[in-house]
């Protein structure tokens, strides 16, 4: 949406304006999107306020309010109130009939669809935290009623804070979640380790968090900037017989693959676990 105007900013409501509407705001904002185009319900009278505050767009306690005349709707509430949410939502979904994003965890397309009361076009989605940074991957899918403009659309609103890769098949969003959802916890649990290690060996933990930090983040930048696969980037770091063979050695030896395989397979099917058990 860079170069958005406001004529070509779609009438968007988010409903929940927590962290993750709120970087999704900010992002539309910053790339051009018009304040006065963008709703938001939010229950908290303090966020409500601080969003308008920051952003200029519209607040309102209840969704139906923000939702009346909006073309895309943006369901960022938790997955344990969803269902709720849909069926508020559902009198005004049916008469206006606007994209649904769904950025919850765990809910299927065609649960949302029932809620809201069939017919409608929904997108998935499944951001993670480093959207609040304008640097998050998302993955999308889409049910068979949303248009190539409503796609665009959703690109759009999830692009204002990273990535967005389309999957086609919706099974697969339970490993997007395990990947891209969860996965800044893996890194940032790897980070706390390499930490940990160094203060071990003797480094002050101050030196050794700015280290560990500053070189996961130049390891990321490498990765999305110099267009090698990560296998051809760690061989180019690891000299035969030097230290980071060592080390490298030793993550195999004790299975460090099989590792982050059986990892993300716990996360995957715990994603299908809780949307089998988030209600028809």
């Amino acid at each position: 949406m860079a170069d958005a105007t406001e004529s070509s900013t779609p009438r968007l409501a988010f409903i929940g304006g927590g962290n993750m509407a709120r970087s999704l705001i900010g992002g539309l904002v910053r790339r051009g999107a018009a304040p006065a185009r963008i709703a938001v319900a939010e229950p908290n009278a303090e966020l409500r306020q601080a969003l308008a505050a920051d952003y200029g767009v519209a607040v309102h306690a209840d969704g139906a309010s923000a939702a009346a005349d909006a073309e895309v709707v943006v369901l960022a509430v938790k997955p344990q109130v969803m269902r709720l949410v849909c069926e508020t939502l559902r009198p005004v979904v049916q008469q206006s009939r606007p994209l649904l994003i769904s950025i919850a965890a765990g809910i299927r397309m065609d649960q949302l669809d029932s809620w809201c009361g069939g017919n409608v076009a929904v997108v998935r989605s499944m951001p993670n935290t480093p959207a609040l940074i304008g640097a998050g991957a998302s993955g999308l899918c889409a049910n068979a009623r949303v248009t190539a403009e409503q796609r665009r659309s959703a690109e759009a609103v999830l692009g204002a804070a990273g990535l967005t890769v389309w999957i086609e098949a919706e099974e697969q969003m339970d490993i997007v979640t395990a990947l891209s959802g969860s996965g800044p916890a893996y890194f940032f649990l790897l980070v706390e380790a390499l930490e940990d290690a160094a203060v071990d060996q003797g480094l002050p933990r101050e030196s050794a968090r700015r280290l560990a930090i500053q070189t996961a983040l130049g390891a990321g930048r490498m990765l999305a900037e110099d267009g090698e696969a990560p296998a051809k980037l760690r061989e180019r770091v690891t000299s035969p017989g030097g230290t980071t063979q060592a080390a490298i050695e030793h993550f195999l030896a004790r299975g460090l693959r099989g590792i982050v395989a059986d990892a993300v397979a716990a996360a995957t099917q715990r994603g299908r676990e809780l949307a089998a058990g988030s209600g028809d």
